[in-house]
Parts: structure tokens; sequence; C-alpha cells
């Protein structure tokens, strides 16, 4: 299946995926490739990946390619991906002009980004923890994500992964913050997004650990003292019945 949506407005954005189904050596277990390759005037990107999971990216920044796969991944090597990525961005940078003016600058295809915020372990006071900023569902794939503490700017302990392909044609990312909670504290996370029409979109979350009840403690313990002395009160007044007769 190949899917391409063009966007332009000012400058063209081309985004091409591409999923194929191929079948492994053991002709047993179907697996799913896709490969996103997109530019624009300023800016370009061009990631593999294997089963919903990136593989490798190019980072034009470093001039560098980058593998992410998991550690228990079987090792890969890509050889030369990085030197064809910089000729191919180089090649849809020309590309631009042409198709700006064959397709006569339509208005852009837009999806909006949905946004939600939760921690990756469960929450203990002062136990570090990890923050997790999850944008999904928006087209084209560009858009910005800043966070911050109790109304304070973060970017320290920030992270920001690549855009990853949806099957409909859109995209996820995810932007993570390392931090350590404390009762009170309130994050955000913020994103911008040209579907958002100036409007950015804001989740927030608060460090609201539910300390443990003493109610049910001081319950059992007033009970047994209570067992306890009827227990002693019981033995007394037999003895001294006992005593009596």
């Amino acid at each position: 299946m190949f899917i391409q949506r063009l966007s332009i407005k000012m400058e063209l954005y081309i985004t091409i995926l591409t999923l194929t189904t191929v079948l492994s050596t053991d002709a047993e277990i179907l697996h799913e490739y896709f490969g996103i390759h997109g530019c624009s005037e300023t800016d370009g990107e061009d990631m593999h990946g294997l089963d919903g999971e990136e593989m490798w990216h190019a980072d034009y920044n470093q001039k560098r390619g980058v593998v992410t796969l998991p550690d228990f991944a079987i090792p890969m090597e890509f050889p030369h991906f990085y030197e064809k990525s910089v000729i191919e961005m180089k090649g849809c940078k020309n590309d631009i002009p042409f198709l700006t003016k064959i397709f006569k600058s339509p208005p852009p295809e837009m999806d909006a980004p949905k946004t939600s915020i939760y921690p990756k372990d469960d929450v203990e006071l002062g136990v570090q923890n990890t923050l997790i900023c999850h944008v999904t569902d928006f087209y084209p794939p560009s858009l910005s994500i800043s966070w911050t503490k109790n109304n304070v700017n973060v970017t320290e302990g920030m992270n920001l992964s690549q855009y990853r392909p949806r099957a409909e044609g859109t995209f996820n990312i995810f932007s993570t913050l390392s931090f350590t909670p404390a009762e009170g504290d309130i994050y955000s996370c913020t994103v911008n997004h040209i579907a958002l029409q100036g409007q950015p979109q804001t989740k927030i979350w608060d460090v609201d650990v539910a300390l443990p009840s003493v109610g049910p403690a001081v319950f059992c313990g007033v009970g047994l003292t209570l067992g306890l002395l009827g227990v002693a009160a019981g033995t007394f007044f037999l003895v001294k019945g006992n005593n009596y007769n």
C-alpha cells in the first residue's frame, strides 16, 4: 500500500508513507515495513521502521544516521543510508518550486492533534519518574511541544521522539520529561500545530499521591485493646467467683 499526502502553504511539505508486508525467512511470520521521507524548504525527515517501531532515522543536525532499535533486538546495520538520505533530501527540496507551481498552492490538508499526559511508572514521592506527553492523529507532521513545572518553562530532562506514521495517514509523536515527584507540583505539556489555528493545546498533570489510610489500623488496634480488656475482666471475675465459693 502506498499513501502520499501533499500540504502546501508558503512552503511545500511532502510526506511519503510506504507500508509493505514482507514474509520472514521462516515463512511463518508476517512483518510490516514503513518509511517516511519528507521535506519543506527548511526542514526534512527520513525514517525507517518495522511493525510500528522505528528502526533508523537521519539526524541532519548531527550529520549521521541514528539506529533506534531496542537493546534486546537483533543488531542491524544500515550501510550508506545516511549518505543516500542526504542526496534524496536535496532532490526533495529541489522539487518544491516545481510542485508548488503544478498544484498552484492549494489549501493545506490538516488534522488537529489529540494530546494526553501520564507518568511512565507508579508515582512515589521523591522517586524519579518520567512524564509522557503523547500527541496523536495529526497532520502534517510538524509541531512543537513545550513543558512547564509550576508555570515555569522546563527544558532539562526533556526528550522528543521522531514522527511515527499511523495507518490512516496521520502521525504520532512522544515527548518525555524526567522528574522527581513532590507533593503539590503541577506539570503541563503544550502542543502547537497549524491545525490548532493559533490556539495551543495544553494538558495538565499534578502530583497527587494518596497517603496510606491509618483508619483501619487504628480501629484494629482499638478493637484488639478492648478485646484484651474484656478477657482480663472476665478472668478477674472468674477467679474472684471461685474464691468466693
